[in-house]
């Protein structure tokens, strides 16, 4: 007789197949074919902060997974939500209680993956370096050599040294043709000017920055030829622009030439290969402005660092500047008809006004300048170079004399929350419903304004509302483009700047800003028969004829500058 065999009851079987297969984590054979159906910031995101994506896509969940293409973490994708600027719909793939570190990808419907990013605790810290380092690239009259700029090198262009003054800035004690010395600094964006207003915007928000993020810039190492002096490299660099700026003051009464440039835009080269006459174009109230705000900060920033002989000449600057201002009170800038460089032109002086008076009360205790402050306050708005209020604001509420103004830290306040409100209801989770020159400038400068008002009132929700605008900027946009050269999966090619397109180098220079999308000039690409989608939050395109959405500069990249150093 055969013994009886024991068998388990069917039931039991199968509880023990689906357990089985429970604790068998699912694996996706990822393809390199990256969707754009799904937006991610392309580097990563911190460890402990919001992760959030977008899906375009009719999915109801979504999926982590690692690189080998194991699931780590799946959730339920947000409800589809329309966009009328960018004529699209996406749902929130919201994956912030994932914590471990490592490097991932989304995954929905099991076939279709995001490029990779990482989760740790410094995902920018290349990123921060090296959108600061591009000012070291935008020097004018030094070689850019392969010690410091690796395979982004080339002769140095525009010394400088001979400039001649234009008939716009001619006095009795320069007359035209008057040859002054003016070396250094930084090129403006994709041409080879210079220019007073938008340096003072730009290096004023890279000094802001090192007085906010200081100790994270006190570590940086750009590889620069200063390093190593005793001074964060954020200060060695903006040296370099703020000499430059002081050699455009007129000595003879305080006032600044407005720029220096050719007389015309010049062609795509390198600086080296450029020979056309370089002048200082007309003295303007906002370029005075601009300057003696800029070096009064300027002052105050090396005084601390124990540089005391440089701190009072600018402080001397600016106060001569100010003098020159308060007897040209309203000399805009006027383009001449033989100039066609950038104008960088403002009608309106209130906020210039307002800015300087509060950078020189700072410097100085005078309440002479506290009634300035007073007679041309306006209410914060977003940066723009030709609206600094804000600026002015910032340097009040972030110093010694902030019990002074608190009604403008309520205005700051208050502006900064409206600023999240607007993002609550945008389905990109941005802080803009707009989309003109530099946009993306607009976002960044978006992001440094919450985080200066996390710095007033320590809510994380300005944190985390900063984090939404550099993910934006690093791909979680309706283009699906990183717009920082060199950072992400797909990032600008063929940006609109001189040297890049004549450098014979594939790839740009690392750590550039395109300006991103824009509804204000549609038509610079139409010589090229390049069209732009007719969606402003999608009117951009990585070509180099877009002056307009792909052009580069300093007053672009600075506030991304504070935004990712102030994240790290």
């Amino acid at each position: 007789m055969k013994p009886i065999r024991n068998k388990l009851p069917i039931y039991l079987l199968v509880s023990l197949v689906i357990l089985i297969s429970w604790c068998t984590p699912t694996t996706r054979t990822i393809n390199e074919s990256y969707s754009e159906n799904i937006l991610i910031n392309q580097l990563g995101y911190k460890t402990n902060a919001e992760k959030k994506a977008l899906i375009r896509a009719d999915v109801d969940v979504f999926e982590l997974v690692d690189k080998k293409g194991k699931v780590v973490f799946e959730a339920p994708a947000g409800n589809f939500s329309y966009w009328e600027l960018s004529g699209d719909s996406v749902r929130l793939a919201d994956f912030s209680t994932f914590t471990s570190s490592g490097e991932y990808h989304i995954c929905i419907n099991g076939t279709e993956f995001s490029s990779p990013f990482v989760i740790n605790e410094n995902p920018f810290n290349r990123l921060a370096d090296a959108v600061l380092k591009s000012y070291y690239y935008a020097r004018c009259g030094v070689d850019i050599t392969e010690q410091y700029g690796g395979k982004w090198n080339w002769k140095t262009g525009h010394p400088d040294t001979n400039v001649l003054i234009h008939a716009s800035a001619a006095d009795k004690k320069r007359p035209e043709c008057t040859s002054i010395s003016s070396p250094g600094g930084w090129y403006d964006a994709g041409d080879f000017g210079k220019y007073i207003v938008n340096s003072g915007i730009s290096t004023y928000t890279l000094l802001l920055s090192e007085r906010m993020n200081k100790t994270f810039h006190e570590l940086q190492n750009l590889n620069i030829p200063e390093s190593g002096n005793n001074l964060p490299d954020i200060l060695n660099e903006s040296l370099v622009n703020l000499k430059w700026m002081l050699s455009m003051q007129d000595p003879n009464d305080g006032g600044l030439y407005h720029k220096l440039s050719t007389k015309y835009f010049v062609g795509f080269v390198l600086p080296s290969q450029t020979n056309e006459q370089r002048y200082v174009v007309q003295k303007s109230t906002s370029a005075t402005l601009d300057f003696a705000a800029t070096m009064a900060y300027a002052s105050r920033t090396f005084e601390q660092y124990n540089m005391p002989n440089l701190a009072n000449d600018m402080k001397i600057s600016a106060e001569k500047a100010w003098q020159w201002a308060t007897k040209n009170p309203d000399v805009l800038y006027n383009q001449p008809k033989d100039i066609s460089t950038g104008g960088y032109g403002d009608n309106q002086l209130k906020d210039e006004w307002f800015w300087a008076a509060a950078e020189m009360y700072l410097l100085t205790g005078d309440n002479s300048y506290k009634e300035k402050i007073v007679a041309n306050y306006e209410k914060p708005v977003t940066p723009k170079w030709n609206v600094v209020n804000t600026l002015g604001i910032i340097s009040l509420l972030t110093s010694d004399k902030r019990v002074e103004f608190e009604d403008f830290e309520k205005d700051f306040i208050g502006y900064a929350d409206n600023m999240l409100a607007i993002e609550k209801e945008s389905p990109y989770l941005i802080s803009t419903n707009e989309f003109a020159w530099g946009s993306n400038s607009d976002i960044a400068n978006d992001g440094m304004l919450k985080l200066i008002a996390y710095h007033l009132t320590n809510d994380q929700k300005y944190i985390a509302s900063a984090q939404n605008d550099l993910d934006y900027i690093l791909g979680r946009n309706a283009t699906g483009y990183s717009f920082v050269t060199a950072f992400g999966h797909k990032t600008p090619m063929h940006i609109h700047n001189r040297i890049s397109s004549a450098d014979g180098i594939e790839e740009p220079v690392p750590g550039y800003l395109a300006g991103g999308p824009n509804t204000v000039v549609l038509d610079d690409c139409a010589a090229h028969n390049v069209e732009r989608s007719l969606f402003p939050a999608k009117s951009y395109t990585d070509t180099e004829c877009s002056y307009s959405t792909n052009e580069t500069a300093i007053n672009w990249n600075a506030p991304l500058v504070f935004l990712v150093s102030g994240l790290e």
